[in-house]
Formats: structure tokens, C-alpha cells, sequence
């Protein structure tokens, strides 16, 4: 009954309370998370840069499939959240609870699965990412760990992402930043005290996601939030289809990212171990400065699920062009600030190679040329996968990092060499930009009619 309550009392929250202030309050946990989830991967890379430019490749090169285990854990957790978001919206809280543990669990398992196969093809699936015969040795070291860790990353990313769409954003910060933190600490413990290398790195890591875990699935059970029963997994053909449904952008957006990364490695290895050390580095430091960007996004989300299912359409209308708004002057400003200091940025993971830093400042001011751009590109994907647009939804998560760059990659460096393959991104997001316009407008369009039609 008391659930049934704080459920109730949630719902008015997000259908009645202003739509900047919702956002504002939603945004600032799920910023926070992100930056220092993102600065924990950065961490990985600041300390390995201290140890030799091999580690810091194989660093980047396991990110792959660091990207693929996101990709299954984003896949089920906004699969399952944005069903959830829209039920609850809808006062439907059965429906909500039954998704929720089908997206746990399913997420789990799917995670064992990676970690059995990888584990099983440790060393083609190091080749295969783009490891050299130099940098082989550190990739399967650090590969190795990362795969025992997984089924925790993977249902790690589903309680999280299913508690920022029941609107308990400072729940889930609250485990992410914990975990974050404990990595961070174990960083220079494991990796210097204890003498491990690039494998104390990745042992860092899993043992933060554990904790994450943990954590998460604490919280889950606090505030009136949805709690995961294992008597409520039943997964059949329409939990599948929403997830699918919600889900699928997601794993677009991350599989494709993994195997963009994937190109990138081997583009970029025909150059040396410098050149993938260094598109390393700016890929670490773009996830980095879009963190904020897909924060304050992620802040919108639950928003723009609750009211949709409930049919407040001017309200989903309203946060979209907040959010575009303000993240466009922000975006422009940190453009501007890292390509004035993009080698000092680059210096500070790998300080002593003048090569890597040379190829990472020229690649981190190409992409701060089109980076104000992708405001409207994570905003009009975050909405459209929100209200269960899932086609458009998952042609614009495609488009970045798999329809434009994968084709841009594999004929940029033939044209251009190694300036080709610090190009591409560049080129990705604008044409991604000049796909999202129409994409998202129409979609805009059919609320107000909508809107006409209600009122």
C-alpha cells in the first residue's frame, strides 16, 4: 500500500511540476554520474600513461568490447526503463514491475555469456580489436579481468538506467559515483603499490562495478522505486518486443560504436602504436566533454516518458526545446576551451611522447569543430527513443558512429592518410546534424497535432 502511495506521489511530481525545473532537477545527478563515470574511464588511461604508450593502446583497443558490454546493458536498461517511464505514466504498475526484472535478469545473463566467450577466445578476440604484436601482451592482461566483470556491468547499467526513468536520479548517482570513486582509489594502489601493471587497471575496474552493482540493486528496493523480484521474471514475446523496442537505438548507437572503434584501431595502427595511443586519448576525452551533454539528456528522458504517457505532449515539447537551448551554449564553450588547449589536454595522459601528443591535439580540434552540433543530434535521440519512436529513433543512433563513420573511415585514411583518420568524426557528426533536423521535426510536428486533437 505504502508503494502504491510513493508511486501515486511520484506521478503528480512529474506531470505537474514546471518542465526547466523537472529537467534542472532530474539533470544535475545524472550529469554528476556521468562526468565521474567518465572521468573514472579516464582515469584507467591517466595512470596506464604512466606506465608505457603499449598499455595505453591496449587501453583503447579493449574499450571495444568495453563498448559492446554497454551496448547490452544500455540495450535492456533504456529498453526496459522507457517501457517503464510510459507505464508508470500510465499508472499501469504491475506492467512496470514485471519489465523491470525481465531487463534485470535477461541483462545478466546475456553479460555471462560475453564473459564465457571472450574468456574462452581471449586471444583472436585481442587480434581481432586491433592489438599489434606489441601491444598483444598488455590487451589480453587487461581484456582478461575486464570479462570476469561483465554480467555485473551489464545489469549494473539496467538498474541504473531503470531507476533515472522511474524519475530516481540521485539514486542511481548514488551508486554510479560510489563505484566511480572506488576505482579511482584502487587505480595507483593496484596498479603501482601492488606492482600489476595495465591488469591492476582493469581489476580496479570490475571490483568498482561490483560495488556499483551492489549498490544499485540496494537502492532499487528505497523511495518507492520498483523493486527486482525474481518472481516477476517471465520474459516472452512482448516483454522482448519493448525492449526491442526501447532498446534497440541504444544498441545501435554502443554496437556500432564498438565496431567503429574496432576500424578505428586498425586505421589508426598502420601509423604505429603512437597513432592508436592517441585516438585513445581523444576518444576517452570527447566521452569526457559530452558527459555533461548526455546528463543533462538523460535528465529529460524521464520526463519526456512520464508525460507522453500521460499525454501531456506540450510537455515533452517543452523540455525538448529547453534542453536544446542551453546545451548549445555549453557545448560551444568547452569546443572552445579544448581546442585551445588541446595539447596540454593530450600531455596529460601520455606526457612523454611527443608523437601521441601531436596526433591527439590535431584529432581533438577537428572533432571541437562539429561538437556544438551534437546537442541536437543526443537530444532529438533521446526523445525520440523516450516515446517508443523506434525506427527514427534507431536511424539516428546508427547514424554517428555506424552509417557515416564506418564508410568515412574506410575511405578517409586511403585518401588522407593518417589526417583521414583523425577527420572522420568530424565529418560523422555534421552529416549526423544534417540527418537529425528532419528526423526530430517531424516527430515535433505530430505532437502538436496531437495536442490539437486533445484539446
Amino acid at each position: 500500500m505504502q508503494e502504491d502511495v510513493q508511486q501515486e506521489e511520484k506521478y503528480i511530481y512529474m506531470t505537474t511540476t514546471p518542465t526547466p525545473r523537472l529537467i534542472g532537477e532530474l539533470a544535475v545527478p545524472t550529469i554528476i554520474s556521468m562526468l565521474v563515470t567518465s572521468f573514472y574511464n579516464m582515469a584507467d588511461t591517466f595512470f596506464v600513461g604512466r606506465l608505457n604508450t603499449q598499455s595505453t593502446a591496449a587501453v583503447g583497443v579493449v574499450f571495444s568490447v568495453m563498448a559492446i558490454i554497454q551496448a547490452l546493458g544500455f540495450f535492456f536498461g533504456h529498453g526496459s526503463g522507457n517501457y517503464i517511464s510510459r507505464r508508470l505514466g500510465a499508472k499501469e504498475f504491475d506492467e512496470a514491475a514485471a519489465m523491470a526484472a525481465n531487463g534485470f535478469f535477461l541483462a545478466f545473463l546475456c553479460g555471462l555469456a560475453v564473459m564465457a566467450g571472450g574468456l574462452f577466445f581471449l586471444k583472436p578476440l585481442a587480434v581481432a580489436l586491433g592489438s599489434t604484436p606489441t601491444i598483444l601482451p598488455y590487451t589480453e592482461a587487461y581484456l582478461r579481468i575486464i570479462l570476469l566483470g561483465a554480467p555485473f556491468m551489464t545489469s549494473s547499467l539496467v538498474l541504473n538506467n531503470q531507476l533515472r526513468f522511474q524519475g530516481s536520479a540521485a539514486y542511481a548517482m548514488v551508486g554510479i559515483v560510489t563505484g566511480a570513486v572506488i576505482n579511482i582509489i584502487l587505480d595507483p594502489i593496484l596498479i603501482f603499490g601492488l606492482r600489476m601493471g595495465v591488469a591492476g587497471a582493469a581489476a580496479a575496474t570490475v571490483i568498482s562495478q561490483f560495488s556499483s552493482f551492489l549498490l544499485l540493486l540496494f537502492q532499487s528496493r528505497r523511495g518507492g522505486n520498483i523493486r527486482i523480484r525474481f518472481r516477476n521474471f517471465q520474459p516472452g514475446f512482448h516483454c522482448m518486443k519493448e525492449i526491442c523496442r526501447g532498446g534497440l537505438p541504444s544498441l545501435c548507437r554502443q554496437g556500432l560504436g564498438s565496431v567503429a572503434g574496432i576500424l578505428l584501431n586498425h586505421s589508426a595502427g598502420g601509423y604505429g602504436d603512437a597513432a592508436i595511443a592517441g585516438m585513445s586519448i581523444v576518444s576517452r576525452v570527447s566521452m569526457f566533454a559530452s558527459s555533461a551533454l548526455i546528463g543533462f539528456g538523460q535528465g529529460f528522458q524521464p520526463v519526456c516518458g512520464f508525460n507522453y504517457g500521460a499525454k501531456l505532449y506540450h510537455r515533452v515539447r517543452e523540455g525538448f526545446s529547453f534542453c536544446v537551448k542551453y546545451a548549445t551554449v555549453f557545448l560551444i564553450g568547452v569546443a572552445g576551451a579544448a581546442a585551445v588547449f588541446a595539447p596540454q589536454i593530450i600531455s596529460l595522459f601520455r606526457k612523454d611522447d611527443a608523437q601521441v601528443i601531436a596526433i591527439g591535439a590535431r584529432a581533438l580540434r577537428l572533432q571541437c569543430l562539429a561538437f556544438p552540433l551534437t546537442e541536437w543530434i543526443v537530444m532529438s535521440n533521446m526523445m525520440l527513443q523516450s516515446i517508443g519512436k523506434a525506427l527514427k529513433a534507431s536511424i539516428l543512433a546508427a547514424a554517428r558512429q555506424g552509417l557515416f563513420f564506418i564508410p568515412l573511415i574506410l575511405i578517409l585514411p586511403r585518401l588522407f592518410g593518417l589526417f583521414g583518420v583523425e577527420m572522420c568524426q568530424t565529418i560523422s557528426d555534421i552529416c549526423s546534424f544534417i540527418l537529425a533536423v528532419p528526423l526530430c521535426c517531424s516527430v515535433l510536428n505530430e505532437m502538436k497535432k496531437l495536442e490539437r486533437e486533445l484539446s
